[in-house]
């Protein structure tokens, strides 16, 4: 499941997953609030917490999650993930030099720091 966050700046999509994401988590949830930030900023950043209560994807989500990420490439300007879940942040760390923007990864503990950061100017 994936959800929206609320409290953050308009040019920051803060989005929280947990469970089991679907499809239509990323089709009903993500896409329609990263294209209504698009449409209102040039760049837009993403604070992106994910549980310890993560169960997995479908394959059909992680279809989803890549179209965006690549439909919008050059559009991201930071993105923060904030995670305890080791092979989410080992990957992260392996492939992030492939996302044109700075990505930091922040464990769960410092979330307010993750929040700090991807507010900063």
């Amino acid at each position: 499941m994936i959800e929206a966050l609320s409290d953050f700046p308009d040019n920051i999509v803060a989005l929280a997953c947990k469970g089991h994401v679907t499809r239509d988590d990323y089709e009903t949830v993500l896409v329609p609030i990263v294209e209504k930030a698009l449409a209102r900023h040039d760049k837009i950043r993403l604070y992106y917490q994910i549980g310890s209560d993560f169960e997995g994807i479908d394959p059909g989500a992680v279809w989803e999650d890549f179209k965006v990420g690549i439909e919008h490439l050059l559009r991201w300007e930071r993105i923060a993930i904030v995670t305890d879940i080791d092979w989410i942040s080992h990957t992260m760390r392996a492939f992030g030099f492939l996302i044109p923007c700075e990505v930091q990864i922040f464990p769960t503990s410092e979330a307010l720091k993750a929040r700090d950061w991807i507010i900063a100017a």
